[in-house]
Formats: C-alpha cells, sequence, structure tokens
C-alpha cells in the first residue's frame, strides 16, 4: 500500500521557522524519525518511509503555498496514488495552537496551499491534518502571523506536538482514517 503524505510550507530560509510551514516541521520529524532523507526532486523534496508494509512518499513542495496542487497532483500521477491515500497536513488559524483535526475532506478553510489542491485536483475529498497555530493576532495582520516565527512558549511545546502529528500520520497508513481520527481528534 502506498500514501502520497504532503506538507505544506514555502521554500527558503525565510520562512523556514514560521508557523505557515509546519506541515514542513512534521515530515521533516517524521523523516528523521525514520531515518530517511529528503531528495530534490520535480516539484519538491520527496523522502520514503517504509512503515509496517506500507511506504510513504513524504512531499514537501517547491512551488510555494499557493502552487502546491501543480505538485500534489504531478505526485500523485507518477506514483499512481489515489486521493484516499494522500494526507495534507496544513497550519491552522482557527484552531488552538498545537491542536490537531483529522477530516476525510473539507473546504479550504481560507488556505490559499488547500484552495490550489481543490482547484488542481477539482474536488476537495482527500484527508487532511489540520495544525493548530492559533489565532491570536490583531485584525489585518494574518499575514504577519502566519508568516511570522513562534514564539517562545510555543517552541518549547513545539516538538511533542509535531511528533503527534507524526504519530497521526502513521496511524493514518495503519488503522486508516477513521480510527485515526477518533485517537487523534480527542486530544
Amino acid at each position: 500500500m502506498k500514501y502520497l503524505i504532503v506538507g505544506l510550507g514555502n521554500i527558503g530560509n525565510e520562512y523556514a521557522d514560521t508557523r505557515h510551514n509546519i506541515g514542513f516541521k512534521v515530515l521533516d520529524a517524521l523523516a528523521e524519525a525514520s531515518n530517511a532523507v529528503f531528495k530534490t526532486e520535480r516539484y519538491g523534496d520527496v523522502a520514503e518511509v517504509k512503515h509496517k508494509g506500507r511506504t510513504l512518499l513524504l512531499l514537501k513542495p517547491s512551488t510555494y503555498m499557493n502552487l502546491s496542487g501543480k505538485a500534489v497532483s504531478y505526485w500523485m500521477q507518477r506514483e499512481k496514488i489515489e486521493a484516499e491515500n494522500i494526507f495534507v497536513v496544513v497550519d491552522d488559524i482557527a484552531i488552538p495552537f498545537g491542536t490537531i483535526r483529522i477530516r476525510t475532506k473539507g473546504s479550504d478553510g481560507g488556505h490559499n496551499g488547500l484552495k490550489n489542491i481543490n482547484e488542481l485536483l477539482g474536488h476537495c475529498n482527500y484527508p487532511r491534518l489540520r495544525f493548530g497555530i492559533g489565532g491570536n493576532f490583531p485584525k489585518g495582520m494574518q499575514v504577519d502571523y502566519v508568516l511570522g516565527k513562534w514564539t517562545p512558549e510555543e517552541r518549547e511545546a513545539l516538538p511533542e506536538r509535531v511528533k503527534q502529528a507524526a504519530d497521526a500520520i502513521l496511524s493514518f497508513s495503519t488503522i486508516g482514517l477513521e480510527r485515526t481520527m477518533n485517537l487523534f481528534n480527542k486530544k
């Protein structure tokens, strides 16, 4: 069984430790825990993780957030992976910091990365993990907030939260989406 695990983010050092790049951070943690190494390929950095008889293709798109669908569509076609076997990890300002919400499908919720994926796939019926980054910013400052660096308190709590998200990905690939939602949406 093969899965495409997509962590959304922006390439470049200026974005490396920002809230918007939590998808990259989760995939980096999963790859590191599995001794997998990312290689630069077409439309992104890719690593392969083997877990309990499954193959997880980790993708960090190099297309920038707003064009993430190009990378997702390409790798789905190249690897012949159906929509139910992709899992997109994305930041969400509507969810408290560190909380994860796994869904079977859904709207883009105003997230430009998901919006582009939905446009290029022609639907929004694919699993996703929304990682809460909180919404503690003044009106009109959303862009600065999501592209901003973590606070010291967030940075301290981040490793445990990122590990939980990585564990949810492994769970998705082994026990399925519904059971994974039951386990991780409660935490």
